[in-house]
């Protein structure tokens, strides 16, 4: 199976890095592009030229629509399940370790694992159409990979709220009221507006008194590497059984 590429973009200007992801799928993310993902927040996290990230996506309907269901259906060994969900959590590390303040700019709906990466941002700001969902149990499988930097924003009562509803959208008022998102606005525009004033005051800030924040924001995510090493590899079994690859391979033919 030809698994289609996303892009991925890196510009840097007045000491922000803004890391931009595409895929012509609502965004999906193939194991390709995870990586990618991956290296460039690890080379911004230590980029001297800059001193905060940005994580975005293009278009302006779906900011990720989580894992490529298309490379989901053409997985069929263990070793190769595992390294797909192990994709997502290299990048949740990736933010954890890089140093650097994350913002993420959400401006429209998650699914999924792209739930998971908005809620590994440091601080994130959405539109009123970034809602949210955790398809995952409708699928066969479950969010364990992203479970703990869900959980790390929203607690286990806002994780078990999204996770035992996966064919419910949450607003992104729901994302502000739980944690998920530190700011909503009506659109893209007033969403870009306030976050060019909100970087042009970041970066002034010490580089060393960020660094410390950055720190203490993810404190008790020491045993992350271990944990979600181990969830990869639960959402992997689960991945190659009748029932998960009858259901993905539905979506997919109907996509």
């Amino acid at each position: 199976m030809n698994i289609t590429a996303g892009t991925l973009k890196i510009e840097v200007d007045q000491n922000v890095s803004t890391i931009t992801f595409q895929h012509p799928s609502h965004n999906s993310m193939p194991l390709s592009q995870l990586h990618q993902l991956r290296d460039a927040i690890l080379k911004e996290g230590s980029n001297r030229a800059s001193k905060i990230i940005v994580l975005q996506s293009a278009g302006d309907r779906t900011f990720c629509a989580g894992a490529n269901f298309q490379e989901l259906a053409s997985i069929t060994t263990i070793e190769k399940a595992t390294e797909f969900f192990m994709g997502f959590a290299q990048v949740i590390l990736a933010i954890r370790d890089c140093q650097k303040l994350v913002v993420g700019r959400v401006q429209g709906k998650a699914v999924g694992g792209g739930v998971g990466l908005l809620a590994a941002t440091d601080y994130c700001l959405a539109t009123r159409r970034a809602e949210m969902r955790l398809s995952e149990l409708s699928i066969g499988i479950g969010p364990y990979v992203i479970e703990p930097a869900i959980t790390r924003k929203v607690g286990k009562a806002g994780f078990t709220s999204l996770a035992l509803n996966p064919g419910s959208w949450k607003t992104s008022q729901w994302g502000v009221e739980h944690g998920l998102y530190q700011m909503c606005f009506d659109d893209i525009e007033a969403m870009d507006q306030f976050l060019t004033e909100y970087l042009q005051t970041m970066v002034t800030y010490s580089s060393e008194a960020l660094t410390k924040m950055k720190a203490l924001l993810w404190e008790g995510s020491e045993n992350w590497s271990f944990l979600l090493e181990e969830r990869a590899n639960n959402s992997a079994q689960l991945l190659l059984t009748g029932h998960a690859q009858n259901l993905i391979r539905k979506l997919v033919s109907t996509d």
